[in-house]
């Protein structure tokens, strides 16, 4: 793997589909296990046989024990040894984050999936959920139990926990997707390549860092409904869980309001400078300038009367200058998504008080030459100076608001 400061120097590839003569195993499907020594062997068998009977391409189960001190290891082994598409990783250390962590970055299959040890999501719901990575229609694909289509049986407990915890990731981190913890999820290994670095935690939050990261990166994610019936034996303790994702969001609200995740280098297809080239940038650049202008004209005659010169202009100038950065932040350099965008307009901010001491500086030097300026002449004058204040914007957009 790469460390995080290399990531930011490159792009991803466009997506292509995976061959359909492949060497290798196309899908490794991991197993993540701490003591289930009673649901192992079962499990493993039951998925083994349904990805036998209906899975197209060449596959590999590999059961990703977490430091177990049950009989886990010895049936992992076992299993690994009597069927031939399945192995076995054993960690010295506890945390289902750390244990896909290491099962992903060791395989070479071009799509990497996960599911719970206690198979709770319909196996049926396999082969919906990698098609579209196999395809290159998507980057990563999740299960989700809130979706339309979804039919699930569990508590009322564990029912309020789920739909709480979504909706506090929707209010909090503004997240598209609708359910970050179903144990049913697929990622392409040349997205996995470039995410796991990013992601810190390695217990439960690991999954919804991974979709957070993954999506304000601008990349795709499918979502699949599922067949869910809830485990009554699971061991998960939820308070303790519940207050580790807590600080989980925390921590990724506060990397997202400092403008520090994800890097540009996990877009699709181009990085900050769309084809072209500074040509391309200078024309974009232009024609958002000019729309800026005249829009920052209008509001400033409609102003006027009512606030006065500077204060006409500074308001018409900062809701331009909002705007302008958003076109720019798209048209200009190519970037998409919500990875970096509050960044980006606090920057544009600056610019602005920039632009706004170009522009204001120039009335008032008008207006002490001329204290009698008529509209006309002041509009003549906050042209050139909009010109010169346009300029230097995209200097400054181009070498530190959008730098990659």
């Amino acid at each position: 793997m790469r460390n995080q400061g290399s990531l930011d120097l490159d792009c991803l590839p466009r997506r292509a589909p995976v061959p359909t003569r492949h060497p290798e195993p196309v899908l490794d499907v991991v197993v993540p296990v701490f003591n289930e020594e009673t649901d192992l062997e079962p499990s493993v068998r039951r998925l083994h046989a349904h990805l036998r009977e209906t899975f197209p391409y060449p596959f590999r189960i590999t059961v990703a024990d977490n430091a177990s001190t049950d009989g886990t290891p010895r049936i992992a082994a076992r299993l690994a040894d009597e069927l031939p598409e399945a192995r076995w990783l054993r960690l010295d250390e506890k945390g289902r984050g750390r244990a896909l962590r290491a099962a992903w970055s060791q395989s070479r299959a071009p799509v990497l999936a996960y599911v719970d040890v206690d198979l709770s999501t319909e196996l049926a719901a396999l082969l919906p959920l990698v098609a579209p990575l196999i395809s290159g229609h998507s980057d990563v694909a999740i299960g989700t139990r809130l979706a339309p289509g979804a039919r699930v049986v569990r508590g009322p407990k564990r029912e309020i926990t789920s739909r709480c915890y979504n909706a506090l990731l929707r209010s909090t981190l503004a997240v598209g997707f609708s359910d970050a913890q179903c144990g049913f999820k697929a990622v392409r290994r040349d997205v996995a390549e470039r995410l796991l670095p990013l992601v810190r935690d390695s217990g439960w939050f690991f999954d919804t860092e991974l979709l957070v990261i993954a999506e304000r990166a601008g990349l795709r994610i499918h979502e699949v409904p599922v067949d869910w019936v809830d485990d009554p034996d699971s061991r998960v303790d939820i308070l303790a869980t519940a207050l580790a994702d807590l600080r989980g969001i925390a921590r990724i609200g506060g990397a997202l309001a400092r403008g520090t995740l994800p890097p540009a280098g996990l877009r699709r297809g181009g990085c900050a400078e769309p084809p072209g080239g500074l040509v391309t940038q200078l024309l974009r650049f232009a024609v958002v300038g000019a729309l800026s202008t005249l829009g920052h004209l209008l509001l400033f005659a409609a102003l006027r009367p009512a606030t006065g010169a500077q204060a006409a202009n500074a308001l018409a100038l900062l809701v331009c200058a909002v705007a302008n950065t958003a076109g720019n932040r798209r048209l200009t350099f190519g970037l998409r998504g919500r990875g970096g965008a509050l960044r980006h307009q606090g920057r544009g901010l600056v610019v602005f008080l920039v632009g706004l001491a170009l522009t204001g500086g120039a009335l008032a030097v008008l207006h002490r030459a001329v204290p009698a300026a008529s509209h006309g002449t002041e509009l003549a004058v906050l042209l050139a100076a909009n010109l010169a204040a346009t300029l230097l914007r995209f200097l400054l957009f181009r070498a530190w608001v959008f730098r990659v």
